[in-house]
């Protein structure tokens, strides 16, 4: 391989690298719940979005593609999605006062902005969303 050929390699793989780091970054952030990470999240100065859920709730799988979309749409692309399982995570119920799978909290910094159990509307999600920003 030429000196020149080598270098072209190398901006293309440059370049490639540029577009995954910014395809990466529009994405929405989504993480296991934490301690750790619900204050990293609340510090970070995102929207952050606390969705509780069961694999067994058929309430939480209408809500998830609801969520699915709306971090799809441009004003939400910097929520921060913090998914605690209901049926493992039963400290981080406690610390945040959830009883019921199909709880989501919306929180601006360390402000709870809205919650909602049970909502599977859209209009009702986004709402919750919207708190956040």
């Amino acid at each position: 391989m030429t000196i020149a050929a080598g270098r072209r390699t190398m901006l293309a793989m440059g370049f490639s690298l540029v577009a995954t780091t910014a395809f990466a970054q529009a994405a929405p952030q989504e993480t296991k719940f934490s301690p750790a990470a619900f204050t990293a999240a609340q510090a970070s100065g995102n929207p952050v979005v606390v969705e509780v859920s069961a694999p067994w709730c058929p309430t939480c799988k209408a809500q998830a593609p609801i969520i699915k979309s709306l971090t799809e749409k441009p004003e939400f692309k910097n929520v921060i999605i913090l998914k605690v399982d209901f049926d493992s995570q039963k400290d981080a119920l406690r610390a945040l006062n959830v009883t019921m799978q199909s709880t989501l909290i919306a929180y601006k910094g360390v402000t709870e902005t809205s919650r909602s159990i049970g909502d599977t509307t859209a209009a009702g999600i986004e709402k919750l969303f919207k708190s956040a920003i």
